[in-house]
């Protein structure tokens, strides 16, 4: 999903500069026991290029993340990759020649995890609405953030947060926000599709009753046609918010910190990345890699023209190419939408009331389908991958029907086009998709907004939102990821959703949807999260000559209890066998 960046308290009339930098302390491993435990708290190190010796872990329960099942109990790390896995047998002529050792002490060990549709990791500068849980509690905030404010200041929050986590179920309106901000314009972001203005701040950008909604966007009002606050998709591009700080290397390596602790080696980047725009982000992550500073590597997709207003000669002034880079920074491809989010996907049948406004809504039409037609011919034609969003099942006909326009001139056969989140899916589309050799980007939105989807689409539509059993036994490739910070960063809670179909407020939601098998969950984002961003001949697996990216959990996925699963940690992370991330004691 497209996100709106967010910004801090501001003043209307000048923006703050200066953030505190932090640096990431680069540290060495240190090898002057015989025999040292994976436990140990080592320095962390982030030079994965470094030339490093043979060293043998041994003792563990590792998942490798094979298609066959195989699990190992030993591996050996040379030079940044494995080369060997296995049992003893495997080990032992390592062990004979006088490899160190490291003692992984029964621990459960995995290949390291992928994101496959992240933004970012959260947080910001601005307002923290995450933590709280009622209509109250937010305007609390919001009070206390007004007051702090200059007085010509704007109040403007993070965008990690959902209506789904407040008791009340539903978003504030413009008059709530106005009982706490008479006067200072307040914009709450909220997810990817949306921003919530108060009285102030709709004056401030000229947003009237008499405002019309732009194609492929709404300006909500209720049953009195009143503004409710609420700014949905295209509609955003009438709200001018200050520009946000400018994009440093310290973005990324708070990125990386922050997802290395969940043992997180690999993202991938569709279309948007909330510290700033994609050709920066791509090349302030190649300096990291070439100064050895980088532990999480990037995949990311450019804005195609036209998604979100993007220009048309994007592309060309980007001065990047498809596939550029390499298996640590790589541009992935290209990014378009069709249709909204939770508020706004398309679907063939109306919304349920009152959202269907008497059967007259059935949700929002971003690019028209003759534009996304074009657009997707041009792409395929140019040699760019596409990755298209679409959540209402009208959205994942309408990337279908693209996408056979494409393949009419352009074989897609072997090029990993994907659909990002598809949440409304049915099975002559799965068919559809299996013809086109397309892939499926999949995230935990249910996890977080079932209350919400059951209000916009009704129990039935909104129990069948991503049918992830169904989708894995078409034998799709099918890759997990969290879709951050629209849902948490946390991958743990998306494996937890997809084996229980439980949300946070609202029960176990369409129980015939969930998977059994804890290692195909694990392959989701290891093994196929590589095999979509074309790396799983070097990452996705625990195996011979891939890339010793590994993690150590604080229990074993495949027999701990299932709740326990989604507050599951990591002890210590591996990227290109050097130690990136170690649990506080």
């Amino acid at each position: 999903m497209e996100i709106a960046r967010s910004k801090p308290v501001v003043s209307r009339a000048s923006l703050a500069s200066g953030s505190i930098a932090r640096r990431l302390v680069v540290g060495t491993l240190l090898f002057c026991a015989p025999v040292v435990s994976a436990l140990a708290h080592e320095s962390v190190g982030t030079d994965a290029s470094s030339k490093q010796e043979a060293v043998v872990y041994l003792n563990g329960n590792i998942f490798t993340a094979a298609e066959n099942g195989a699990m190992a109990t030993a591996f050996v790390v040379r030079d940044g990759k494995f080369v060997a896995v296995g049992g003893q047998a495997d080990i032992q002529e390592y062990l004979d020649r006088g490899a160190r050792r490291v003692d992984l002490e029964g621990n459960f060990v995995i290949p390291g995890l992928g994101d496959d549709h992240f933004h970012g990791e959260g947080g910001g500068p601005g307002l923290d609405l995450s933590k709280v849980r009622s209509i109250p509690e937010l305007l609390d905030a919001v009070r206390s953030a007004v007051r702090a404010a200059p007085a010509d200041g704007m109040v403007i929050a993070n965008f990690d947060w959902h209506e789904a986590q407040l008791s009340e179920q539903r978003l504030p309106t413009a008059a709530e926000l106005d009982t706490v901000a008479p006067h200072t314009p307040v914009i709450l972001p909220r997810g990817g599709h949306s921003l919530i203005l108060n009285s102030a701040a709709l004056t401030e950008f000229g947003i009237t009753t008499a405002t019309k909604s732009p194609p492929g966007g709404v300006i909500s009002v209720d049953g009195k046609g009143q503004l409710t606050g609420e700014i949905i998709d295209a509609a955003k591009a009438l709200v001018h918010m200050p520009p946000s700080k400018p994009m440093s290397p310290d973005d990324l390596v708070r990125t990386q910190t922050a997802m290395n602790a969940f043992g997180v080696t690999a993202v991938r980047v569709p279309g948007f990345y909330t510290k700033g725009p994609i050709p920066e982000a791509y090349r302030m992550a190649r300096e990291l890699k070439d100064a050895g500073k980088l532990t999480l590597r990037y995949t990311f997709y450019l804005p195609a023209p036209g998604f979100f207003g993007t220009p048309a000669d994007y592309l060309a002034k980007s001065g990047l190419r498809q596939d550029d880079g390499d298996e640590w920074v790589r541009i992935g491809g290209v990014k378009l939408g069709v249709d909204g989010g939770f508020e706004g996907g398309h679907l063939s049948e109306p919304y349920a009331e009152p959202y269907g406004k008497n059967g007259t809504f059935s949700g929002i039409v971003v690019t028209p389908p003759a534009q996304f037609n074009e657009q997707v011919k041009s792409l395929a034609e140019d040699g760019w991958r596409v990755a298209a969003h679409a959540v209402g099942d009208a959205a994942v006909d309408q990337v279908l029907d693209g996408y056979e326009v494409a393949e009419a001139t352009t074989s897609l056969k072997g090029r990993r086009w994907t659909i990002e989140h598809g949440f409304i899916v049915y099975p002559r589309q799965i068919e559809r998709m299996k013809q086109l050799d397309i892939m499926l980007s999949v995230q935990d939105h249910l996890y977080l907004a079932g209350p919400s989807l059951r209000k916009y689409w009704g129990e039935s539509r909104a129990n069948h939102v991503t049918p992830l059993r169904t989708l894995m036994g078409s034998g799709l490739v099918v890759a997990g990821g969290t879709d951050a910070p629209v849902v948490p960063a946390n991958p743990f809670w998306a494996m937890y959703h997809f084996l229980s179909r439980d949300t946070i407020q609202g029960g176990v939601m369409g129980a015939g949807e969930r998977v059994t098998d804890r290692g195909a969950i694990l392959r989701m984002f290891t093994l196929n999260y590589a095999k979509m961003v074309g790396e799983d001949h070097v990452i996705g697996s625990i195996a011979p000559g891939k890339s010793a990216d590994f993690v150590l959990l604080s229990d074993n996925f495949m027999t701990a209890p299932l709740d326990k699963i989604r507050n599951m940690t990591v002890i210590s992370t591996y990227l290109s066998g050097i130690k990136v991330y170690q649990k506080s004691k």
